[in-house]
């Protein structure tokens, strides 16, 4: 497990649940992507309800618009690998929004200083 404490950036990617790479999910292989990419982690969150570029608002509450809801992955790093991954996701993301932001993160709960320490 990569240690990672400080400053760092976060990338977030926005983008529909339908959204897809070689009829598998977006999500699954920007998650994949940034895995093999020896990132420090990255999260995919499932939203409930938004809207972006069509300004169609996609709802889980009305059955007849619950398709295509909002999905955001997070993924957080030191910059220079965050500025290497970049380009794949650029390759990726034909639809959807991209952000960057500084962030300071102050520690990994559950990280163990000795991994094969069993105490």
């Amino acid at each position: 497990m990569t240690r990672l404490a400080g400053r760092a950036l976060r990338v977030t990617v926005f983008l529909g649940e339908d959204d897809t790479w070689h009829h598998k999910p977006l999500h699954h292989e920007i998650v994949r992507r940034a895995h093999d990419s020896g990132l420090a982690g990255a999260s995919v969150f499932h939203g409930i309800e938004g809207f972006g570029a069509s300004s169609r608002i996609h709802t889980s509450r009305l059955l007849s618009l619950a398709d295509d809801l909002p999905v955001a992955i997070v993924i957080i790093d030191a910059e220079h690998k965050i500025r290497q991954f970049l380009p794949q996701l650029d390759e990726l993301v034909e639809e959807g929004l991209v952000i960057l932001d500084e962030v300071e993160v102050i520690g990994l709960v559950g990280y163990r200083k000795n991994q094969g320490s069993n105490t």
